[in-house]
Protein backbone atom coordinates (compact mmCIF):
# COMPACT_ATOMS: atom_id res chain seq x y z
CA UNK A 1 0.00 0.00 0.00
CA UNK A 2 1.29 3.57 -0.97
CA UNK A 3 2.35 6.02 1.56
CA UNK A 4 -0.55 8.00 -0.19
CA UNK A 5 -3.24 5.62 0.50
CA UNK A 6 -2.20 4.94 4.42
CA UNK A 7 -2.93 8.57 4.61
CA UNK A 8 -5.80 8.62 3.41
CA UNK A 9 -7.24 4.85 5.52
CA UNK A 10 -5.86 6.81 8.54
CA UNK A 11 -7.62 10.05 8.16
CA UNK A 12 -10.81 8.29 7.21
CA UNK A 13 -11.03 6.38 10.03
CA UNK A 14 -10.00 8.34 12.59
CA UNK A 15 -11.83 11.92 11.39
CA UNK A 16 -14.61 10.45 8.87
CA UNK A 17 -14.19 13.21 6.83
CA UNK A 18 -16.91 14.93 4.42
CA UNK A 19 -14.20 15.55 2.31
CA UNK A 20 -10.69 14.42 1.90
CA UNK A 21 -7.58 15.51 -0.67
CA UNK A 22 -4.36 13.79 -0.01
CA UNK A 23 -1.87 15.25 -2.38
CA UNK A 24 1.74 14.23 -2.91
CA UNK A 25 3.86 17.23 -3.31
CA UNK A 26 7.07 15.68 -3.40
CA UNK A 27 7.99 16.83 -7.22
CA UNK A 28 7.33 20.04 -5.83
CA UNK A 29 10.52 20.18 -3.43
CA UNK A 30 13.16 18.73 -5.90
CA UNK A 31 16.20 20.10 -5.00
CA UNK A 32 15.93 21.05 -1.70
CA UNK A 33 18.33 19.47 1.03
CA UNK A 34 17.56 16.49 3.45
CA UNK A 35 19.66 15.44 6.06
CA UNK A 36 17.86 12.61 6.84
CA UNK A 37 19.26 8.77 6.55
CA UNK A 38 16.82 8.05 3.50
CA UNK A 39 17.91 11.05 0.57
CA UNK A 40 21.67 12.29 1.95
CA UNK A 41 22.03 15.49 0.32
CA UNK A 42 20.21 16.83 -2.15
CA UNK A 43 16.54 15.66 -3.21
CA UNK A 44 15.10 14.59 -6.04
CA UNK A 45 11.73 14.89 -5.74
CA UNK A 46 10.89 11.61 -6.55
CA UNK A 47 8.75 9.24 -3.82
CA UNK A 48 6.24 10.06 -1.27
CA UNK A 49 7.89 12.43 1.05
CA UNK A 50 5.96 15.71 1.39
CA UNK A 51 2.25 15.73 1.19
CA UNK A 52 -0.68 18.71 1.80
CA UNK A 53 -3.95 17.34 3.32
CA UNK A 54 -7.26 18.78 2.88
CA UNK A 55 -9.99 17.50 5.14
CA UNK A 56 -13.19 18.89 5.96
CA UNK A 57 -14.73 17.16 9.56
CA UNK A 58 -17.28 17.32 11.91
CA UNK A 59 -14.81 16.16 14.29
CA UNK A 60 -12.54 19.40 13.94
CA UNK A 61 -15.86 21.94 14.97
CA UNK A 62 -14.80 23.87 18.25
CA UNK A 63 -11.08 22.98 18.07
CA UNK A 64 -8.33 25.50 17.63
CA UNK A 65 -6.35 24.81 14.66
CA UNK A 66 -3.57 23.93 16.64
CA UNK A 67 -5.49 21.25 18.22
CA UNK A 68 -6.94 20.60 14.64
CA UNK A 69 -3.23 20.00 13.62
CA UNK A 70 -2.12 18.33 16.95
CA UNK A 71 -5.11 15.59 15.91
CA UNK A 72 -3.94 14.63 12.81
CA UNK A 73 -0.19 14.58 13.89
CA UNK A 74 -1.22 11.90 16.21
CA UNK A 75 -3.21 9.59 13.58
CA UNK A 76 -0.10 9.84 11.34
CA UNK A 77 2.55 9.97 13.87
CA UNK A 78 3.98 6.48 12.34
CA UNK A 79 4.64 8.23 8.68
CA UNK A 80 5.97 11.19 10.39
CA UNK A 81 8.26 9.04 12.51
CA UNK A 82 9.04 7.72 9.13
CA UNK A 83 8.88 8.49 5.16
CA UNK A 84 6.82 11.67 5.35
CA UNK A 85 9.28 14.79 5.68
CA UNK A 86 6.44 17.40 5.62
CA UNK A 87 2.94 17.12 5.70
CA UNK A 88 1.00 20.90 5.00
CA UNK A 89 -2.56 20.69 6.89
CA UNK A 90 -5.59 22.31 5.85
CA UNK A 91 -8.07 21.10 8.26
CA UNK A 92 -11.78 22.32 8.84
CA UNK A 93 -15.27 21.82 9.62
CA UNK A 94 -18.03 22.04 7.59
CA UNK A 95 -19.52 24.90 6.24
CA UNK A 96 -15.53 27.04 7.19
CA UNK A 97 -13.89 28.79 4.74
CA UNK A 98 -11.47 26.58 3.02
CA UNK A 99 -9.12 27.38 0.08
CA UNK A 100 -9.44 26.26 -3.10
Amino acid sequence: MSTQSVIESKLMQAFHPVSLAVINESHLHAGHHHSDSEHHGTFDGSGETHFRVRIVAEAFAGMSRVARHRAINEVLQDELNGSVHALALEPAAPGEATRA
